[in-house]
């Protein structure tokens, strides 16, 4: 079989597991094509299964903003064309779903034809598709793919939800590769971030506005005034300001914080830490808590969309209200100060994350992607 797989090139869960699936699709034979902007970031061409196409927009001056959804649906219609593809699978409805619609019409006048998945992610759904702007094109790329997933039960009765949707919606969740996570680390390296008396926590995001990042402080700051505490933050974005902030407001606390930026053994720092934070507003899964969880660290979160069907109030770690602060940090004492009950959490997040393993889920969207093209060869 020969996919193509539509995803953006960023660090963010989308990305990732669009990557991660191609990639383990590659191992097993398939032909895999990636289409995007860029070189994904995790995506690894040495295998010999794997083709990347790089989507590029030349400027004109006439545009304001440069026509990328064209550019997308050419490089589609041409791939398409030249490696005789066998299905699509897009990555969020905007832009790919909406670029492989159209690069699927300029295929019919030519008497082909292929059918396209399409997969939600989140924000397609409850950001950028509730935009008055976006809204009647992203309902219309949903209903015109053949095949329609979701990452979480939460996230597809959101889309029901917001959406007429007049097609099945299949729930294949996120997934890891718990391989990645068999480190053994030592107490040297963890007493590169801490003393032998303090605990971790950690944060890991793209530091957006919806993550919360002023919460994983507040929380921080709480716990460090019952228990020696230091604190990991792990990623880049926008919210960088208030990091910075919070430090010159609390100049006692600047020792305690480490800011890490992007890195490329987060697995071995994940392991290290004690407790992950993730307070965030909105998470149509939370792939950040899976991979903590993989990394035996238990997760305090918000109970924001799908995050409760990762992470398990009072089994692999706990969950509170939104912006409530002051649970948050009760339940990080709680957990900080018992070692026994840190200890079994660690041991049933491992757990958990073993049942979201990619040889579970990978399968799932294999013989999905089956039952797509049986169907569309029946129509």
């Amino acid at each position: 079989m020969k996919i193509g797989i539509l995803c953006y090139p960023t660090y963010g869960g989308s990305g990732i597991v669009a990557t991660e699936l191609g990639m383990s699709l590659a191992k097993k034979g398939y032909e895999v094509h990636f289409i995007s902007n860029n070189l994904p970031a995790r995506l690894d061409i040495t295998n010999p299964n794997i083709f990347f196409h790089k989507v590029n927009v030349q400027t004109y001056p006439l545009f304001q903003y440069q026509p990328y959804d064209i550019a997308l649906s050419s490089m589609i219609y041409r791939v398409v064309n030249l490696y005789k593809l066998d299905i699509l699978h897009a990555h969020y409805a905007i832009p790919y779903a909406y670029a492989a619609f159209t690069a699927k019409q300029m295929l019919k006048e030519e008497g082909k034809d292929i059918p396209l998945v399409t997969t939600l992610h989140g924000t397609d759904i409850t950001l950028v598709g509730q935009h008055p702007s976006y809204r009647h094109a992203v309902e219309f790329s949903i209903n015109q793919s053949d095949t329609i997933t979701s990452v979480s039960e939460s996230l597809k009765k959101d889309t029901l939800k917001l959406f007429s949707i007049k097609k099945e919606i299949k729930v294949i969740t996120n997934f890891i590769d718990n391989s990645e996570f068999d480190y053994n680390n030592t107490a040297c390296q963890r007493m590169q971030f801490a003393s032998d008396d303090e605990k971790i926590l950690i944060h890991v995001s793209n530091l957006r506005p919806v993550k919360r990042i002023e919460d994983v402080l507040e929380i921080f700051r709480n716990v460090q005034k019952k228990i020696k505490t230091m604190l990991i933050i792990i990623g880049e974005g926008p919210d960088m300001e208030k990091i910075n902030g919070f430090l010159e407001e609390n100049p006692e606390l600047i020792g305690k914080i480490r800011l890490l930026g992007k890195v490329n053994d987060l697995y071995k720092i994940l392991q290290l830490s004690d407790v992950f934070l993730l307070p965030s507003e909105q998470e149509s899964f939370g792939l950040a808590a899976l991979e903590a969880m993989a990394a035996s660290t238990p997760v305090i979160s918000s109970n924001a969309g799908g995050i409760p069907e990762v992470n398990i109030q009072g089994e692999t770690g706990y969950l509170a209200e939104i912006g409530n602060v002051e649970a948050m940090s009760n339940y990080c004492i709680k957990l900080l100060s018992n070692e026994e009950l840190l200890l079994k959490m660690k041991r049933n997040a491992k757990e958990q994350a073993l049942k979201f393993d990619l040889k579970n889920i990978l399968p799932l969207y294999e013989e999905m992607y089956a039952e797509t093209l049986k169907s569309f060869v029946r129509s």
